[in-house]
């Protein structure tokens, strides 16, 4: 449905049309902006309450800004939807997140506007700092650099690193740090701290518009005004806030805190700050889900709500009339409060995603045994292994894509230590809407090359339970589980524990002609594949590998001793995946067979509901049907007999 823009917003496609509009027009641009993604949003779904919280600083940015020659750098992105609709794709907006559609991210392929491409948080610094060494290498001194990045995002080592960086270059750059208090959770640590006491200074605030329009006009004055206004401005600001400013140890000029939702008075600021040089950072702050009394109230529920009614707030959900399978997440949530009742010495741990992977059902049940670390994933193995090198049993849960940051803490902190940290890797595989930066494509490739490391994945949810129970025991060592978005296939899911034996697969059905070789929850689709090969008269095999290391060598050993035509199916990069394993196996042990690998091919895969993707892929239930058909014999009833 295409939802109509209102009169002012209806005549804007690029930045340039925003310019033509009187600065007491913003107001009234910016509540149709914020109406406009209510709109599309409630019919269409996508990311929701971040947009809402930085309408006016979108307008106001691209307002005082001359983009995209100036440059302008979202942080993650899930905030972006504003400067989507202003930069040339208002009319496109309706297929954000859909298959063939716009991503829900910015995206350098597609828009100039958009100059990185994001999805992982606490880029935005670095890459603005990037580009303002270019410009500055190229002459171009009048170019504006400016990075907008969330305090959740903060948390992050790289955002530092990025701060530590720009403080000693004599760069363009401007960090506008969008305070709302949230990330999709609430944040956590000791930065919300400070954040919050500058924020709520009440002395501070009181001189605080004074002081930046003194100082943003003597800095005119030039070099030596610029100088001791410097002084001045640390000496006021320090005496007020009665703790050394962080921002200002780092060297940037700091600028705030500020109104986020005054789009004129913000617009004005920005202005000011292009014409003062080097780094200097603007304290915005916000309410996430602005505008929208609900998702201001409950800014977690409503990060990406679905979709709903605009009016009365009511979130659509369909009732099944048959008790349904549980979300993967949810058995892993329930399941660590089950096993930590039982054995004191387990722990869990989450790097800012409480309830994204329902380690927040642990955190209410046992709030001292469940830790939030902010959006920090290298300092949440590291902190696990300490953790684990003191004996207890940390159960380490993060997204699949986003464990790629904490690759090296995974080897040189547990792995090499043999310490028992237990990695839940939730989102593996094709991850659905979010797109290329949320795919958890690589993790059996970048994992099982690793010694010490038992990885695994799950066919269903008893699975699950049975691989975090047989993880906790002792002396196992680093122990890795992945398992995918979504819903499981088990409505009677809570069955009791069994420890399984690591590296030990299990063969569903046997058969004719072909074997097919599955690993985690694709190997329901082989399921659905060979009833309906059955019909027809094709009699593949079926085993589960459940562990990609190790591998079931016996199992294997039966599989090519006995089958001319192998089949691997994974939700996983097929570069150094399942099915490259198998053939290593092949060969090592001098066997010849013709293996056929179904997975995630050598690309990145775009955005789309998970059946969209698995299908373009190749590896859903009816491409696993094709490759069958293709190198299987068909048999009649009396042939099978026989």
């Amino acid at each position: 449905m295409q939802v109509k823009a209102g009169p002012l917003l209806s005549k804007i496609n690029y930045p340039a049309d925003l310019k033509q509009y009187n600065e007491s027009d913003l107001e009234q641009i910016s509540q149709e902006l914020r109406q406009y993604i209510i709109d599309v949003v409630s019919v269409n779904g996508g990311h929701f309450g971040a947009s809402l919280g930085v309408v006016e600083l979108t307008v106001a940015l691209h307002y005082a800004l001359n983009t995209p020659y100036d440059k302008l750098v979202w942080d993650v992105g899930h905030q972006a939807y504003g400067h989507k609709i202003l930069t040339g794709r208002r009319d496109l907006f309706h297929t954000n997140r859909v298959y063939g559609g716009i991503s829900g991210f910015p995206k350098i392929s597609e828009s100039e506007y958009d100059t990185f491409g994001v999805g992982h948080s606490s880029t935005s610094i670095s890459a603005a700092l990037g580009m303002a060494v270019a410009s500055q290498l190229k002459g171009e001194t009048n170019r504006q650099h400016v990075a907008v990045i969330g305090d959740g995002a903060m948390t992050a080592g790289l955002a530092f690193e990025g701060l530590n960086h720009a403080g000693i270059e004599n760069s363009n750059v401007l960090v506008i740090l969008n305070d709302n208090c949230m990330s999709i959770d609430p944040n956590v640590g000791a930065l919300k701290e400070y954040l919050t006491s500058i924020t709520i200074s009440k002395s501070y605030n009181r001189f605080r518009d004074d002081i930046s329009h003194v100082l943003t006009g003597l800095s005119k004055l030039g070099p030596n005004a610029h100088k001791y206004v410097k002084k001045i401005e640390k000496s006021i600001k320090g005496t007020l806030l009665k703790q050394s400013n962080l921002f200002e140890a780092l060297n940037f000029r700091y600028f705030g805190p500020v109104d986020g939702h005054d789009v004129k008075r913000l617009a004005q600021v920005i202005k000011d700050l292009s014409a003062i040089p080097g780094p200097k950072l603007l304290h915005c702050v916000t309410v996430k889900g602005k505008g929208f009394a609900l998702a201001e109230k409950d800014q977690t529920k409503w990060h990406a709500p679905g979709l709903f009614d605009k009016i009365t707030g009511e979130i659509k959900k369909s009732t099944p009339d048959k008790p349904q399978p549980p979300k993967y997440q949810d058995v892993f949530g329930h399941t660590m409060v089950e096993l930590a009742e039982a054995n004191d010495k387990i722990v869990g741990i989450t790097p800012a995603m409480p309830s994204g992977s329902s380690l927040n059902i642990m955190m209410k049940a046992m709030p001292k045994r469940a830790f939030d670390v902010g959006i920090a994933e290298q300092h949440a193995v590291t902190f696990s292994a300490g953790l684990a090198a003191q004996g207890l049993v940390p159960f380490c849960n993060i997204y699949s894509s986003f464990m790629q940051r904490a690759y090296d803490q995974v080897i040189h902190d547990v792995a090499i230590q043999k310490l028992n940290v237990v990695f839940c890797l939730d989102r593996a595989g094709l991850a659905g809407a979010d797109g290329a930066t949320h795919h958890g494509a690589y993790d059996i490739a970048y994992m099982r090359c690793i010694p010490n490391l038992v990885v695994s994945s799950p066919m269903n949810e008893e699975e699950l339970r049975n691989l975090m129970f047989t993880a906790q025991q002792d002396n196992i060592g680093p122990f890795v589980i992945r398992y995918p978005r979504g819903n499981g296939v088990m409505p009677d899911w809570k069955r009791p524990f069994k420890a399984l034996e690591i590296g030990k697969g299990r063969k569903i059905c046997d058969g004719e002609d072909v074997a097919l070789l599955t690993i985690g929850h694709v190997g329901n689709f082989a399921v659905e594949a060979r009833a309906e090969l059955n019909t027809e008269g094709f009699y593949p095999a079926h085993y589960d590998l459940r562990f990609v290391k190790p591998l079931d060598e016996q199992m294997l050993h039966e599989v090519f001793a006995k089958y001319k035509h192998v089949i691997t199916v994974e939700d996983g990069s097929l570069q150094g995946g399942v099915g490259s394993a198998v053939l290593e196996f092949m060969a090592d042990h001098g066997y010849q067979a013709n293996v056929i690998r179904l997975g995630i091919p050598d690309q990145f895969i775009e955005h789309g509901e998970q059946p969209e993707l698995w299908a373009e892929c190749g590896y859903d239930k009816n491409a696993i049907i094709e490759t069958v058909r293709k190198v299987a014999v068909k048999r009649t009833t009396d042939s099978m007999a026989g």
